[in-house]
């Protein structure tokens, strides 16, 4: 027997142990989703409504335009049948050659034999084809309401996306080429993968996005100095030891989203806002919110604002002794921060001087890409889940924020984690964005009722705290920073509340990139430019038309504002005081409190 032959043979073995492995890990991938437990439906897409009115409407399309329709299908029809025709002619040519038109570049398609071999061309080319053709034919329904069409046409996207032939082993060139190049070993190792994940998660699907050993929370993220001076059941204050010689009067609050963890500003130093806020001169204090469970239930936002964004403040200026601090809210939390101040108005409080948004909503007319979870059908579903959970579980919300772009944050992550094999990456980033919280029932109720369904914030008032707030109570100095790519909350929609406010000092800033890059974008690395115009008085498109684009990062432009409301130069102020002393060093101990994962 030749060298190549015991080679090949050795191969073969090795291929068959791998194989059998995979069978023996089946027994356990089948207890791992029998943990499984049932979740309402609706939390997983639209009531069956929906698809019974786009077949209706569909049907009325059919009998009031049936050459319309008829055009269509022949169109698809044929479309088809060329195409098959196209693939028999290479065959027949006895070469393994594909049609010299590759179609339309989609990295999902990187691999060559996609374009080269007449298998997976095929399959590729029939794919675009249908796709073309589902999402032609919810395009053209017209008797639905705009509303319901966004959602047709987003569940459809969905189906679409999901029925990728790079979704499944026998079509993915990539998949195929690892198990054989392994030896079967990629299998093996993409079925623990899944198998883990399942487990982690009580039998739910979650698809790990980073290497979860690779970061320590205080130890190689989330490490700039400081210390927690305050604590109570629903955040954590830290303040940051100075590394100036003078400081500024007035101190800084600044407001995380409760979604996710603070630490999204202090990743790493060179990216860190945290530590280049600090590093300008300001004596800043950011909240830690508690990750909440079920004992939460009953917390809403008048309880956020109270035990949260007022008793930031008060203990922000008993620490540094001054009346007055300038605040930031980020996402959730500056809709929460409008709110509040728009409280303080009506109680004649002025402890803020100022306030900065990042990307943040308060206008809720255009509901934008989450139109399709926030219609009732949806809504209600979480309502029934917190009802019987008394949370909202971080892993429901995460996963729906992922198929908001389920090829970079589903399907494509779990092709290499389960098909290829490989260890998720050691990628702060995406470890931050899997480490969620969970919320509050009654808060998420209450977000999702008022504030996005009913719009009351800006239409006749939100009843809280024994008040009526409206948008137009928010009159101090104003700077909001939107982000031009943001899918969650989407620039124009932030202009629009922003242009409701009643500030006549107010400066609105649109930064490039998205809701996390476009924020996180320090001058060191000036990977993005901004635009700016502090003329609100028309629409968002002729604010753009009128904005100035430069460069650079936002972040020194937005200093240059704070500072002229910040007061004078003075001593650096160590972290706590008399009345309130250190606690424990920052990051403090709720940020490493990991949300709650099982579906009991």
């Amino acid at each position: 027997m030749t060298t190549e032959m015991k080679a090949a043979d050795a191969n073969s073995e090795r291929l068959k142990a791998n194989l059998k492995r995979v069978e023996e890990l089946s027994q356990r991938l089948i207890g791992a989703m029998a943990q499984k437990k049932m979740v309402n439906p609706s939390l997983s897409g639209p009531s069956q409504e929906l698809y019974a009115k786009a077949l209706t409407a569909y049907w009325q399309e059919w009998m009031q335009n049936p050459a319309k329709v008829m055009e269509h299908q022949i169109e698809y029809w044929s479309k088809s049948v060329t195409h098959f025709v196209e693939a028999q002619q290479a065959l027949a040519k006895g070469k393994l050659q594909a049609p010299e038109d590759p179609g339309p570049r989609d990295r999902r398609f990187a691999n060559p034999l996609w374009d080269s071999h007449p298998y997976f061309n095929f399959i590729k080319q029939q794919y675009l084809i249908n796709s073309q053709a589902i999402e032609q034919a919810v395009a053209d329904i017209e008797d639905m309401e705009p509303k319901e069409k966004r959602r047709l046409k987003y569940f459809t996207r969905q189906i679409v996306d999901m029925m990728a032939p790079t979704n499944f082993l026998s079509t993915n060139p990539d998949a195929l080429e690892k198990a054989i190049e392994t030896e079967g070993e990629s299998l093996v190792k993409g079925l623990e993968n899944l198998i883990s994940d399942l487990e982690a998660n009580n039998g739910e699907l979650v698809v790990r996005l980073a290497d979860e050993e690779a970061f320590r929370i205080g130890e190689n993220i989330a490490t700039a100095e400081g210390e927690v001076v305050y604590r109570n059941r629903m955040m954590e204050l830290i303040q940051y030891a100075p590394t100036t010689d003078k400081v500024k009067e007035t101190p800084i609050v600044l407001f995380p989203p409760w979604i996710n963890k603070f630490y999204i500003l202090d990743l790493k130093p060179a990216n860190s806002f945290i530590r280049w806020v600090v590093d300008q001169g300001y004596t800043l204090f950011v909240v830690s919110w508690v990750n909440p469970d079920v004992a939460y239930r009953d917390v809403g936002l008048d309880q956020y604002i109270e035990e949260g964004y007022l008793e930031a403040i008060r203990v922000a200026r008993e620490v540094t002794g001054q009346d007055r601090v300038n605040a930031i809210g980020y996402c959730i939390a500056g809709t929460t921060l409008a709110l509040t101040l728009a409280l303080m108005k009506r109680r004649g409080d002025k402890s803020v001087k100022s306030a900065t948004f990042f990307t943040t909503l308060t206008d809720f007319s255009d509901q934008g890409e989450f139109t399709p979870f926030l219609q009732d059908d949806f809504v209600d579903g979480i309502e029934a889940e917190v009802e019987r959970s008394g949370i909202l579980k971080s892993w429901i919300l995460g996963r729906t924020m992922s198929f908001l772009r389920s090829n970079d944050l589903v399907y494509g992550p779990a092709i290499k984690s389960y098909m290829m094999g490989e260890t998720p990456p050691a990628f702060d980033l995406l470890y931050w964005n899997g480490d969620g919280s969970n919320l509050p029932g009654r808060m998420t109720v209450q977000y999702l009722r008022k504030l996005c369904q009913d719009n009351a914030f800006i239409e006749g008032g939100v009843d809280l705290m024994g008040e009526r707030l409206q948008i137009g109570d928010v009159d101090l100095p104003l700077f909001a920073v939107t982000c031009q790519n943001d899918h969650i909350a989407a620039w124009k929609d932030c202009y629009r509340g922003m242009s409701r406010t009643g500030s006549r000092n107010r400066v609105f800033l649109m930064s490039e990139s998205g809701h996390v890059a476009g924020i996180v974008n320090p001058p060191s690395r000036d990977k993005y430019g901004h635009y700016v115009n502090d003329d609100l008085t028309g629409s968002a498109d002729e604010w753009l038309e009128g904005a100035t684009y430069h460069k650079t990062s936002w972040w020194p432009v937005w200093e240059s504002w704070l500072s002229k409301r910040s007061g004078k130069w003075v001593e650096p102020r160590a972290p706590g005081s008399a009345e309130h002393p250190p606690i424990c060093p920052a990051p403090g101990e709720y940020v490493k409190v990991k949300a709650q994962r099982s579906n009991r």
